[in-house]
């Protein structure tokens, strides 16, 4: 075996040479992805997008998208729509603001409300999926909430009192003044 023959026995194949640059920079961030601390958003100030008028806009607005179909990830009546779609499109449409797609975020901007408290457009959140705010619904008065839950595939009306929503409830949260 010749000195020759031995080193580039030893040397990795030209293939690998070009990879080694691609393969440290995946390393490189792998690693900080491990090593990233989660840092808190700062607190914001909570949205005010009307008053008890608006909630009663809020309400009359939800009332027309009940039957609409639902949607994953869907945020407009054409399509179809999931909680926070339907949330997020009924609240632009009244106030002229637009709220994340999202009900955690949702929640963040808004005040958090006693439940005895809940007035007509207030917001509901559930724990649905074993995560925190994984469902919004917008209260309509008398225990009842307009929502869009993926079980029955269609915008409907449920009360607060029906078990499998009483064992889930969270929070009421607020996006209209006092």
């Amino acid at each position: 075996m010749s000195a020759r023959a031995g080193f580039s026995a030893a040397r990795p194949a030209l293939p690998t040479l070009r990879l080694m640059p691609w393969l440290l920079a995946a390393a490189l961030l792998f690693a900080g992805c491990a090593t990233r601390t989660t840092v808190p958003e700062p607190p914001r100030a909570p949205l005010v997008l009307g008053d008890s008028e608006k909630g009663r806009e809020v309400v009359m607005y939800a009332f027309g998208m009940i039957d609409i179909g639902y949607r994953f990830g869907g945020r407009n009546p054409d399509s179809g729509m999931d909680c926070s779609g339907m949330v997020s499109y009924i609240y632009q449409q009244v106030t002229g603001f637009r709220l994340p797609h999202n009900a955690a975020q949702i929640a963040r901007l808004a005040r958090p409300v006693e439940r005895a408290d809940v007035r007509p457009g207030d917001l509901l959140f559930f724990n649905t999926r074993n995560k925190p705010f994984s469902h919004v619904a917008i209260y309509v008065g008398d225990d009842r909430f307009v929502h869009a839950p993926s079980r029955n595939g269609r915008i409907q009306i449920s009360r607060l009192t029906e078990r499998y929503y009483a064992d889930r409830f969270e929070t009421a949260r607020t996006l209209l003044s006092d």
